[in-house]
């Protein structure tokens, strides 16, 4: 649907980022609505042409009345864009939604997944009218997907939860893509691989961590997932354990869940219970979830659960979401919350 007419102004800070563009798509796609959208971003990605609403816009860059009169402000770039310029927004009084982790603004950003605010007990749902008080946060696709998983489960004698995310290079931007692009095209011609991303080699390849020579660390990507959900759940569900793999795939997470209960739930409680926190469950005959099958869905997918073969008291989930549409309806809820408000 095309973004309307009248109504809210709105600015996606990082426009030009992965999520920048995939939560633009979704806004239009969704009927989210958008009176003026203003697309922003780093210097270097000023004067961009693109496209939002069906019109075509250019990527402005940013300055003293970028947030002026914006009712949300979203932050999509990288977190030092927004440590640079969640300030401003804030000042200038729109509703901060940050999708890149919410550090800079410490204390007072606040994790937010609506969807289960019915679900787990309080303080699930914030309080709206507060919201000048605080930075909403909205968490990535993985702490999503594990806040959603435990809270499904939870309440029916789970004892532990443990999840291993597949860790798609597009988490690492454009340079991320392009990087595992090239890799397997030399790597297929027997040329020298380029690796200024990852530091090491990535195509055909999986790892539990990144070269030393990389910017950034799987760790700390790990990490802070787990702080993302171990802030949501803390004292409301169990608290999962989790881990990242890195894999040669350009979108999409798949991840596999080992949960041990106490006494194995009724088939029928598990599907009533995932589908409660919006898990899309896949019939034993359909193929199975995959990071290729969850393109563009704004649910995350999950499969029927499978026993252990050793553990009488566990069972093993397989699924996939897509990184970057889950983190993006996400967002638009939270801010969809405000208006409903």
């Amino acid at each position: 649907m095309p973004l309307g007419s009248e109504s809210l102004r709105i600015v996606i800070a990082g426009a030009t980022s992965l999520r920048g563009k995939d939560l633009t798509q979704w806004l239009e796609e969704s009927g989210f609505p958008v009176g003026d959208i203003r697309l922003i971003d780093e210097e270097v990605a000023a004067g961009t042409l693109t496209e939002a609403g069906g019109e075509p816009v250019v990527v402005e860059g940013v300055d003293e009345t970028s947030f002026e009169r914006v009712r949300f402000a979203f932050l999509t770039g990288s977190r030092d864009f927004a440590a640079q310029n969640g300030p401003a927004a804030d000042r200038a009084g729109a509703t901060v939604i940050d999708m890149t982790g919410g550090a800079w603004a410490g204390p007072r950003a606040l994790p937010w997944i609506p969807r289960l605010d019915a679900i787990l007990p309080p303080p699930a749902t914030p309080d709206v009218h507060a919201e000048r008080g605080h930075i909403w946060v909205s968490p990535s696709a993985p702490a999503i997907v594990a806040c959603s998983l435990s809270a499904a489960l939870s309440p029916l004698n789970l004892v532990r939860l443990v999840i291993a995310f597949l860790h798609p290079v597009s988490e690492r931007g454009q340079a991320g893509i392009t990087e595992l692009e090239s890799q397997t095209i030399k790597l297929l011609s027997f040329q020298p691989i380029p690796h200024d991303v990852f530091d090491t080699q990535i195509a055909f390849n999986l790892l539990g961590r990144w070269g030393p020579g990389s910017t950034e660390r799987l760790s700390d990507a790990r990490n802070a997932m787990a702080g993302e959900v171990r802030q949501y759940l803390s004292g409301r569900a169990v608290v999962p354990a989790l881990t990242l793999i890195q894999a040669p795939v350009f979108y999409g997470y798949g991840y596999a869940a080992f949960a041990e209960f106490r006494e194995v739930p009724a088939p029928a409680q598990l599907q009533e219970r995932l589908g409660a926190v919006g898990f899309r469950l896949v019939s034993a005959e359909d193929p199975g979830p995959s990071n290729l099958v969850v393109a563009g869905e704004p649910e995350p997918v999950i499969g029927h659960p499978e026993p252990d073969p050793n553990v009488p008291s566990c069972l093993w989930f397989w699924g996939a979401a897509d990184n970057l549409r889950l983190a993006s309806v996400n967002a638009a809820r939270i801010a969809e919350r405000f208006l409903a408000s």
